[in-house]
């Protein structure tokens, strides 16, 4: 059973940065897109970013310009000015094929 881990969470002052990655623990064929999630207490678990097997990305409005995500034999979420309100707890997700692979979350704390 591959595994995803993510790592880079911490805390951190408002307008500093993190970066996070994930790695899988074995190969993962047919992937159709790879995407970070966060979720805040009493919050739903929303989109922050993804990006297609063919390099398309995507950003909810509350990140653009402030994240970036990219991949390269992992994946990374670029995180800068950040916001107290990105406190949350963020997850990698990759889609393959009917499947679809979570990581446990690593927190992120932005104090103000």
């Amino acid at each position: 059973q591959v595994q995803l881990v993510e790592s880079g969470g911490g805390l951190v002052q408002a307008g500093g940065s993190l970066r996070l990655s994930c790695a899988a623990s074995g190969s993962i064929f047919s992937i159709n897109a790879m995407g970070w999630y966060r979720q805040a207490p009493g919050k739903q678990r929303e989109l922050v970013a993804s990006i297609t097997s063919g390099g398309s990305t995507n950003y909810a409005d509350s990140v653009k310009g402030r994240f970036t995500i990219s991949r390269h034999n992992a994946l990374y979420l670029q995180m800068n000015s950040l916001k107290p309100e990105d406190t949350a707890v963020y997850y990698c997700k990759i889609a393959a094929g009917w499947k679809d692979y979570w990581g446990q979350g690593t927190q992120v704390t932005v104090s103000s």
